[in-house]
């Protein structure tokens, strides 16, 4: 041993404290992974509950068909988006018609109808409401062998895009015109035809010209000589033709932005495409027995605030009175659109339909409590008529949507109160237009 130096004794206290001091560092580096595999767990659950459990969790079921929060989502993007385009173009009207007041309050009832749909309550109930109702069209449709292919998910986004390979389908007129009914002697003398006035022709006099100055006839010098140089006309552009490549370029530009905008791809528009597909597939296939003819009434009527004023209105028509007249005294000076027109069973309050659908031309209802008040009928027509192109896609659709809710009921629609925080808020309007 090197003299100077000092043997360091190892003393049992010492041992022991050395043995403490690997003790706590072991504890600590413990603790410290534990800590972080519980932090990395954490958000490992996270990450697997937002992208892989929450997806697939159900809304709503139809019998035991779950709607997931995935489609719930992805259809409710796609209606957000739908209702923003529509904001943007009505913006662009109010920028046109600025300065028309009636038009910018037209148009300003619009942008706030809309804003009312894009109220994720209001967004998500209509969102639910659809995908329910596509589920009972997924079980008809499986039930008569009703299917979508993918060639005609094809066709339909090129449709959409305005891309025709076979070129641009013309439109044959499907409208089938409507006979005009001919009234009998009582109904001619319940609604006296307008009186038409006749324009008087008026013979235009022939202006004299009148001059002081003698008009001489020009001199051989003076008579101008048209120039025979042929015109050259200016080639118009040829359009190009709009050709696969272009609509692949197009679908692709658009499926980028839109991916980036509202996030939804060419897969979801497919889907939602196809769902759009199969439903007007089992509408036709509901709707296939309603015929064009209807039963229909025509109709006028006055509605009234309370029963004393609706007998009132009631006794005096019995009596001879004219029903034009009374109703302008109760609308105050207005007729307010009393005439109601021909229309098919569906349309009247039902308390009203029941009364009107069996009353004879010219009779006069006693007093029927609706939803609109107390109102009083007169039958004009009754009579089996042929409907047109609007009031017969209208009956389909009514009817259509009628077969739904009944399905509703019939099946066991079950939904989940999840959806409400599961409403996405995006896209959203983008701020230069929100704020105008």
């Amino acid at each position: 041993m090197a003299k100077g130096q000092k043997s360091q004794l190892v003393t049992k206290k010492h041992l022991a404290r050395q043995q403490r001091e690997r003790l706590q560092n072991r504890y600590i580096l413990i603790v410290s992974i534990a800590i972080i595999i519980i932090v990395v767990g954490l958000i490992g659950y996270g990450v697997v509950q937002q992208y892989v459990i929450q997806p697939q969790q159900p809304v709503a079921k139809v019998a035991n068909n779950a709607i997931t929060t995935k489609q719930f989502q992805t259809f409710a993007r796609y209606e957000r988006l739908q209702l923003i385009q529509q904001y943007q173009q009505y913006q662009q009207f109010a920028q046109l018609f600025g300065s028309d007041q009636s038009s910018l309050s037209y148009i300003q009832q619009y942008l706030a109808q809309i804003n009312y749909q894009l109220e994720p309550t209001n967004l998500g109930q209509s969102t639910l409401d659809y995908l329910i109702a596509n589920q009972i069209i997924q079980q008809e449709a499986d039930k008569r062998g009703i299917t979508v292919t993918d060639a005609e998910v094809d066709k339909s986004l090129q449709d959409y895009f305005g891309y025709y390979p076979n070129g641009t389908p013309t439109t044959a007129p499907t409208t089938i015109p409507v006979p005009t009914s001919t009234l009998n002697p009582t109904q001619i003398a319940l609604v006296p035809p307008t009186a038409t006035s006749v324009p008087t022709v008026t013979e235009t006099p022939t202006p004299t010209i009148t001059t002081t100055q003698e008009v001489s006839s020009p001199t051989p010098s003076s008579v101008i000589t048209p120039t025979t140089t042929a015109p050259t006309s200016t080639p118009l552009p040829t359009p190009t033709p709009y050709t696969l490549s272009g609509y692949q370029n197009d679908l692709k530009t658009y499926m980028t932005n839109i991916h980036s905008f509202a996030s939804l791809s060419e897969a979801d528009f497919r889907w939602i495409f196809k769902m759009q597909l199969l439903r007007q597939k089992v509408l036709d296939a509901i709707t296939a027995d309603i015929s064009r003819q209807q039963d229909q009434v025509w109709a006028r009527h006055i509605v009234t605030s309370d029963q004393t004023q609706a007998k009132s209105v009631h006794d005096r028509l019995a009596n001879g009175g004219d029903f034009v007249t009374i109703a302008t005294e109760v609308y105050s000076g207005t007729t307010n659109t009393i005439d109601l027109g021909w229309f098919g069973t569906g349309t009247l309050d039902i308390n009203a339909e029941k009364i009107v659908f069996n009353m004879q031309i010219g009779q006069i209802s006693e007093p029927i409590q609706t939803a609109n008040g107390w109102e009083v009928y007169q039958v004009l027509g009754h009579e089996v008529r042929t409907l047109n192109d609007s009031q017969y896609n209208t009956l389909k659709q009514t009817d259509f949507q009628n077969w739904i809710t009944q399905q509703k009921t019939a099946e066991n629609v079950q939904t989940f109160d999840i959806w409400k925080t599961r409403v996405p808020t995006s896209p959203t309007v983008p701020p230069t237009q929100a704020s105008q």
